[in-house]
């Protein structure tokens, strides 16, 4: 899928990232997910994989977005091993909506490691 073919938001922080308009930290990207660096960490890796087409939130996913979620999941895998977390373990979290904690409305996965977490996580 070529950029012009992508649903966009220009008002939307990752899609204007996603787009180049923002600089950010790429861990890894393909035709489908980037991985950014987070900015404000909140483990010792913190990365942000997020789909290049704007989908608000994972409240808009639908069954035929299972390939897509998939994909997210594989690369959460790859960047996990490639950042050396893997083996110790990490969390892959999306938030959804206010009371989810979604500060942007671009659908999003937190990749978190690099030290032990709690449950429930707050």
């Amino acid at each position: 899928m070529s950029a012009l073919e992508l649903r966009r938001d220009p008002s939307c922080l990752f899609c204007r990232i996603v787009a180049g308009e923002i600089p950010a930290t790429r861990i890894a990207e393909d035709d489908t997910v980037l991985a950014i660096q987070d900015i404000a960490p909140k483990a010792p890796t913190h990365i942000l994989l997020m789909p290049r087409d704007h989908i608000a939130s994972a409240a808009e996913l639908t069954d035929a977005d299972a390939p897509l979620v998939g994909h997210l999941f594989a690369v959460a895998a790859e960047v996990a091993r490639a950042a050396g977390i893997a083996k110790g373990g990490y969390r892959v979290v999306t938030n959804v909506g206010t009371w989810g904690g979604q500060s942007v409305d671009h659908l999003h996965f937190h990749l978190m490691g690099g030290r032990p977490f709690t449950w429930p996580p707050g």
